[in-house]
Parts: structure tokens; sequence; C-alpha cells
């Protein structure tokens, strides 16, 4: 039995989302057993509770050794106001879980790889267990906990370590004491909500802060606002111009991003956690 803590370091969900995850586990996952925090389906403002709230319910899911893994409820905006203080409060419990999300929740996943605590995974979360295209996604995350590598990123290959980002998010990590050493990794980024001339800005703040990268990937850049000019360069172009002057390979695609489509990324080396 795997057992999952699900909390929520940014927005909130709602108790129809985590009931829709608790039937897709219960049908067809036994032998996973999913327990969400309180804290998920609370409010302040935008966030899901106040920073000391969300930080205690992260840090209740981490240090219990009854959990095996932590997966992040939600992104949207606010894991970076507790990311420092969590992984300072960490204990050895929380040394052997795994942790699962993405968007905002990179902020977590960057400062909980820098710090060696545990294994960070991009992986789709539970607000989007309602709809038939995230249960999809969640499906892999679930399937992959189980030693399925089905549902991870198609060109990891187990020799060169990955990570894996909304740029947005990374761009914001560059130069924080969250932003681990990816030197030798390759790279793979997402975007959502952004004009394409924001996504080359995202660019040019990451040349000039990145280490040397194995190799960069471009995921999905969706739900893209008209400007009111067009730019004059599509996702690909630009991410082929700034690697470029980078000097970084460019990869071709990874299937991540806010799609159906996205696909687990574990960080680092890692291969499935085995589990009974």
């Amino acid at each position: 039995m795997t057992n999952i803590a699900i909390c929520a370091p940014a927005t909130p969900i709602t108790r129809e989302q985590s009931d829709a995850l608790e039937a897709l586990v219960a049908a067809e996952f036994p032998g996973h057993r999913v327990t969400f925090h309180d804290q998920c389906f609370e409010r302040a403002g935008h966030f899901a509770g106040d920073d000391l709230r969300r930080l205690s319910a992260l840090l209740e899911c981490a240090n219990d050794p009854a959990f095996d893994v932590v997966w992040f409820a939600k992104g949207g905006y606010g894991s970076n106001r507790i990311a420092e203080a969590a992984t300072a409060q960490m204990n050895a419990a929380a040394r052997t879980k795994t942790y699962i999300g993405f968007s905002d929740c990179g902020y977590l996943l960057a400062a909980l790889y820098r710090a060696r605590i545990g294994q960070s995974v991009h992986g789709s979360m539970p607000v989007s267990a309602r709809s038939e295209g995230g249960r999809t996604a969640i499906r892999r995350v679930l399937g992959w906990l189980e030693g399925d590598t089905s549902g991870v990123e198609p060109s990891i290959d187990g020799t060169t370590p990955v990570a894996a980002f909304n740029l947005m998010t990374l761009a914001m990590i560059a130069g924080t004491p969250m932003m681990p050493d990816l030197t030798g990794h390759v790279l793979m980024v997402e975007e959502v909500a952004e004009y394409m001339y924001s996504v080359d800005r995202l660019f040019f703040h990451l040349a000039g802060s990145l280490p040397r990268i194995a190799g960069l990937r471009l995921g999905s850049i969706t739900d893209v606002p008209e400007n009111y000019v067009e730019f004059g360069q599509g996702e690909e172009d630009i991410a082929r111009f700034w690697c470029d002057r980078m000097g970084v390979p460019y990869l071709g695609r990874a299937l991540i991003g806010h799609t159906s489509a996205n696909r687990v990324v574990p960080f680092g080396l890692a291969s499935p956690p085995a589990r009974t």
C-alpha cells in the first residue's frame, strides 16, 4: 500500500475535486490510499490558508512517517512563500518521500531538489480529477507510483539527469536560494497564459542565469493571449534562438505542460519507486 498525503501549498481545491480523485483511486488503484489534509479546502484570499497554515500542513504531511508520497493538490500561486521555510524544517522521514506537482509547485520541487530531500517529480495534480483529460494525466502519476513507466516523458533515457519546470516559475527561482544546480541536466520547460513576447523575455532571463545544461526540450506553450501586434516568432523559434545564444543544444519537444498530455518527469536520474 502506498500512502499518499495531499496538501495545498498554493491555492485551494474543492470537495468535488477531492471526491473525484478518491473515486478514481478506489476504482482503479486499490494499492494506493490518498489522504487529503483539511487545509486543502481552506481559503485566505487567494491562498489555501495563510502562509503559516500552508507551511504547517505541508510539514505535517512531509514529516509524518506514515506517508510515502506528498502530492500537491493544485498550483496557482503561493508555494514560493513557504518553500525555504519548509525545507529547513523537514525531518528524516521527509527525506524518504516522493513529492509530486508542477506549475507553481515547481518552487517546492526546486527547493527540495536543491536540498536533496526526497524525490522531486513533475506530474499532474489532484485538481484535474474531474475532467476526463485530467484523469488520464493523473493515471500516469498513479501508475508511475506503482512502477509503470509508460507515463514518463518518452525522451528520458536514464543516462542524463533531467528536470522540468514552468518557464515563469523557473525564471523567478533563478538567483534565489531555492535554485538547484542544473549543470549537466536536460531541462524541460512549458508555459501557460503568457504572451509570446513574454515567453521570449523569460528565455532571455534564463539565458543569463542558467548553468551549462546538457540541452533543452520545449513542452507545451498554451492559452497564449492575443497581443495587439503579432510577435513574429513561434514558441519553437524562440526556444531555438535562445538555445543558440546560450550555446545549448535544442533537443526538440517534450510532452509536458498544462494539457492532458502532461507526462511524469522524475528529477535527476531517478527510477520509479518500488513499493508494495
